[in-house]
């Protein structure tokens, strides 16, 4: 049987605002979108691994940590408000029209970099077995929305309407958050459109599903790093 291919795709745009250059900006003694390069090289699965950019500065430090940058993004897939989706079917159609035709896409954010390479194989793993359209990481909630309250004025009302009330944490209904480390998918599904899919879960632990954006995730993720370390 021929082998899959699993191509690693890292969506870094070049206009970040929280952040100036994010992707690039140090974290302890390298770049944020080294760990996800360094981690993906170590993947059993990634055939090929990219960096989508608009931006000469996190080309020039991806290739330097060893990713492909096979064509520049175009700066209209480089908005604020530029949905992931037209992105990933931008690399396929340049790659596909360059002879590399993958089975699966593993989407890894550069933002997300406690997220290592028994979680990235773990994911793809999940989705050779369960034959899934779709995987998608994400993590327990901690800030459980049943406890959530709305304002109107200074009126407090609850955030979701339920007969059911929660006294203790362990009652509350089990929830879990998109946490944007990994996203495994099928190439038809994103060259198709598909609308109905099959979607699976990869469950990671809170500690590890830090999704950097502001200073403050950035200070934090560098605390755990080096707590990692120690």
């Amino acid at each position: 049987m021929q082998q899959l291919q699993f191509l690693g795709l890292i969506p870094a745009r070049g206009g970040s605002k929280g952040i100036i250059k994010k992707c690039i900006t140090p974290l302890i003694n390298k770049p944020l979108i080294a760990y996800a390069i360094e981690e993906a090289k170590k993947s059993r699965y990634l055939s090929k691994i990219i960096v989508s950019t608009d931006d000469e500065d996190i080309a020039s430090v991806s290739k330097e940590y060893g990713a492909e940058i096979p064509f520049k993004r175009p700066k209209e897939l480089a908005q604020d408000d530029t949905p992931t989706l037209p992105v990933i079917q931008h690399a396929l159609t340049r790659l596909m029209s360059q002879g590399y035709v993958p089975d699966y896409i593993v989407l890894l954010q550069p933002t997300s970099p406690l997220r290592n390479v028994t979680h990235i194989d773990a994911a793809i793993e999940k989705i050779i077995q369960t034959k899934a359209d779709m995987i998608v990481s994400l993590c327990k909630v901690t800030q459980h929305p049943f406890w959530m309250r709305r304002m109107e004025g200074d009126k407090v009302f609850p955030f979701i309407e339920t007969k059911n009330t929660y006294n203790r944490r362990q009652d509350l209904p089990e929830l879990f958050r998109l946490n944007g480390a990994i996203t495994v998918a099928r190439r038809e599904i994103i060259v198709e459109e598909k609308k109905k899919l099959d979607i699976r879960g990869f469950v990671m632990e809170e500690d590890v599903s830090v999704d950097v954006d502001t200073p403050m995730d950035l200070f934090i993720a560098q605390k755990m790093l080096e707590a990692r370390k120690r």
